[in-house]
């Protein structure tokens, strides 16, 4: 079984938070920390994991916030 995933990503007018396969960002906003914090109140609610892309989409961080996982794991 596949787990549920959030994505903080680039957009051109800013950063948006967007479900895995989704087409539409779930949400759009000016700053990757607003885009953060907005991701993971919506990942915590559906307990999915909340997957954190840089610049250059190169993938930053990982939030587990489904049950029986770490809660975090960061990437260089």
């Amino acid at each position: 079984m596949s787990r549920k995933q959030h994505h903080v990503v680039p957009s051109n007018d800013g950063w948006s938070v967007k479900k895995a396969g989704a087409t539409r960002a779930s949400v759009n906003t000016n700053t990757k920390a607003e885009a953060v914090r907005i991701g993971h109140v919506i990942s915590q609610r559906q307990g999915s994991d909340l997957i954190i892309h840089g610049k250059t989409g190169r993938i930053q961080c990982v939030d587990r916030h489904g049950s029986g996982s770490p809660s975090t794991k960061r990437t260089k």
